[in-house]
């Protein structure tokens, strides 16, 4: 069955010092729900899960610093915790309060992060796929990666031919899908070649970050969104989860990995759904 992305409006805010760029999807005068992307990955990433969301909620997703349309800044500032205030500064400036949070992948870990150190604007907060402890060969691979220069492209075309979610192992979305994710993923030099927008300096001080203490700050309703296929929230995982707090949901989608918004997207809007009508 085809999928449609939602329409959505661009806008850029200067928040926290740097320029973020954000997408609008609607509707305005529902409550305020604000997804937020992983790593090297863009806002367009909730193209396919909106039109699911926007009946009854105001839809934003914002480009974190260094990805998308949002400016590149000082790699030095590329921690979660300064991602997080980003963050902080969006929902300030936009007037936002009492706001459902989505975050998938990276994203969860920022989300989670700003909701237990900002508990004030946060009424739900749902995370998606997100490891709650990296390991630490898993961190140096990441710097490593922020060392190596970018591949450039051609053109657009060939950028998009080679487009590929990880793990490369696992292609579950739709190729209609993933064509989208790679037109929104990259833009020409200065010379005409194509690169991608994310800037790879976003893992030159990736850290090790423990994510479960956290959730003991988190006292708003919670969900936990993992794919039928992934193996990043496992049952000790939960249980350590739930020990902080015990009124964190889990629901696992099926025809999924870990991009659960592109892989299934009516099965995460499903989920969604059903956590926030109880």
């Amino acid at each position: 069955m085809t999928e449609f992305a939602a329409p959505s409006t661009s806008r850029f805010i200067d928040a926290n010092g740097v320029k973020l760029h954000y997408l609008d999807y609607g509707t305005a005068g529902c409550p305020p729900m604000l997804c937020v992307h992983g790593g090297a990955a863009h806002a367009h990433w909730f193209d396919f899960v909106a039109p699911g969301l926007t009946p009854d909620y105001h839809v934003f997703a914002p480009d974190l610093r260094g990805h998308g349309d949002s400016a590149w800044a000082d790699p030095h500032t590329y921690s979660f915790k300064t991602h997080a205030e980003d963050i902080n500064a969006l929902l300030e400036k936009l007037d936002l309060r009492d706001v459902t949070l989505i975050g998938h992948s990276m994203g969860g870990m920022i989300s989670l992060i700003y909701a237990a150190t900002h508990p004030g604007r946060v009424c739900r907060l749902i995370i998606v796929d997100s490891i709650m402890l990296m390991p630490m060969d898993r961190v140096s691979k990441m710097r490593e990666f922020s060392a190596r220069p970018g591949k450039s492209y051609a053109s657009q075309d060939e950028l998009i031919a080679r487009y590929r979610l990880e793990p490369a192992e696992s292609q579950l979305a739709a190729p209609e899908v993933v064509h989208r994710m790679a037109v929104h993923s990259g833009r020409p030099d200065d010379e005409g070649r194509w690169q991608h927008k994310a800037d790879r300096r976003v893992y030159v001080n990736f850290e090790q970050i423990a994510g479960v203490p956290l959730w003991e700050k988190i006292k708003v309703p919670a969900l936990v969104i993992t794919g039928e296929r992934s193996t990043r929230f496992t049952p000790e995982v939960m249980a350590e989860i739930r020990a902080r707090a015990p009124q964190v949901q889990m629901e696992k989608v099926p025809a999924s990995d870990h991009h659960i918004m592109l892989e299934n997207p009516r099965g995460f809007v499903d989920v969604v759904r059903k956590f926030l009508r109880a």
